[in-house]
């Protein structure tokens, strides 16, 4: 696929997609005995694919472009298929279809199945045919700065977007070596070498010099961007918002605030909490109980105060695996720690203390997934010592979270181990995707079966 191809990928994308959900309409669902009048048939179809379209363009799920990422590819797509399965599930009630639950999930499932394997073809076949040379564009940079040549760096390391870079452009540079020429020689050097994109380093050139790049762009059909000035400030994910017509940096896109994931995950959260209580926690209590208030005196559920979303104090359950003591809010168990109580040193081990949190889940004040809660007085220490540590409170707590699976689990002795799990905590947030929740849990429980160190 050479350059000139380039804006075939959408449409084709969108036609793929319109063929697979029309094969499996025709095959799976307008079957003898499910539609037989054909009006019906055309009028449902007619509004699935319609539906389809509706939501891809407000969840802008096309709108993939060289950079873009697998997860939020994946992320996009999961939003896509949860809220046309709302919409599908209704028009069946509309039709007066009478599929069973069975046939909706097997439906929903090969769809799934087909238009994620779908998506990881195309994004791994597009990105090879890339690093190859192939569907690649001219690039060049005005300016010699750090930012210019941390871009540079990207477009060299990273072939499989596609970026020839073709040379730097700066009139106050002495690197001779890497200079291609000065500012006024840009305009030849572009239209001789067709050049497709141009990068200007907002902090070397001035209004004037701005301007006439951003005509000559403009009147020659050239891509022009602009790098902003390295201060410092900006973090790798900060993200461009409009007020009216005015843009506007952001220093991070959270994903929790888009209504449409928010209320997924929320759902998630309720179904899983629910069955963990139904299914394990309805057997499990009573047993627990019963060996917990033998071995020493005191309720069975452990109620501590931790910080959760936007630092709001919440009681987190647990199992209670220590004696009554008085140290309980202040002091993290330890290693070999005498407080803790025989049954309670096998719950701790095995995690099991940590399930009644779903009581917390199934309330709304944590998640399945999300950064650990950490008792008011290690909030309150450790957001004086660790830069962006309230960072984390941007979204609710979760029973597991990706530092726990990484190896931060339990005690931290040390600040260094507290902004290692910080800096996962924020990544975890900056990077979310409901595929990254799965690998979480599916981590939590094999590390759970597997044992693991820090549970003590």
């Amino acid at each position: 696929m050479d350059k000139g191809y380039s804006k075939y990928i959408r449409p084709l994308k969108v036609f793929l997609d319109l063929l697979i959900l029309n094969l499996l309409l025709h095959f799976m669902v307008f079957e003898p005995g499910y539609m037989s009048d054909a009006t019906k048939d055309l009028r449902f179809l007619f509004v699935a694919n319609i539906g389809w379209l509706i939501l891809s363009y407000i969840l802008k799920i096309y709108k993939v472009f060289r950079y873009t990422r697998l997860a939020r590819i994946i992320r996009n797509l999961t939003n896509q298929i949860t809220l046309f399965f709302l919409l599908f599930s209704s028009l069946f009630a509309w039709s007066y279809l009478l599929l069973d639950k069975k046939g909706i999930l097997s439906f929903f499932f090969i769809l799934s199945s087909l238009l994620f394997v779908m998506r990881l073809i195309f994004y791994f076949a597009i990105r090879n045919y890339r690093s190859l040379g192939g569907n690649c564009r001219k690039v060049i940079i005005v300016g010699y700065q750090e930012n210019s040549k941390l871009l540079h760096k990207i477009f060299k390391q990273k072939s499989e977007f596609g970026y020839q870079f073709l040379g730097f452009f700066s009139d106050k540079s002495k690197d001779k070596k890497n200079i291609k020429g000065k500012i006024r020689d840009v305009k030849e050097f572009v239209l001789q070498n067709e050049v497709d994109e141009i990068y200007c380093t907002v902090g070397e050139l001035n209004k004037k010099e701005l301007k006439c790049l951003i005509d000559f762009a403009e009147n020659n059909l050239k891509v022009i961007k602009f790098i902003p000035e390295s201060k410092g400030v900006y973090g790798k994910s900060f993200a461009l918002q409009y007020h009216d017509f005015l843009p506007i940096l952001a220093l991070r896109e959270n994903p929790f605030e888009d209504s449409v994931i928010k209320w997924s995950k929320r759902i998630f959260d309720i179904t899983f909490s629910s069955l963990v209580t139904v299914f394990i926690l309805s057997w499990l209590v009573p047993i627990l109980g019963f060996f917990i208030k033998q071995e020493s005196k005191g309720p069975i559920f452990f109620k501590q105060k931790r910080n959760g979303l936007d630092n709001k104090e919440f009681g987190v359950y647990k199992f209670r695996s220590m004696g009554v003591n008085m140290q309980s809010e202040d002091i993290q168990a330890k290693r070999n720690d005498p407080r803790v109580t025989k049954i309670g040193s096998f719950i701790r081990k095995s995690s099991i203390d940590e399930l009644p949190q779903f009581i917390n889940v199934f309330k709304g004040e944590m998640s399945v997934v999300g950064p650990r809660p950490h008792m008011v007085s290690q909030t309150n220490f450790y957001s004086k010592k660790i830069d962006k540590y309230m960072v984390r409170h941007f979204v609710k707590p979760g029973i597991t979270g990706l530092s726990q699976v990484r190896g931060f689990r339990g005690e931290t002795e040390t600040v260094d181990q507290m902004r290692s799990r910080s800096r996962i905590d924020r990544f975890y947030i900056e990077n979310w995707s409901m595929l990254l929740d799965f690998k979480i849990i599916v981590q939590t429980v094999f590390n759970a079966i597997k044992g693991e160190n820090n549970a003590y």
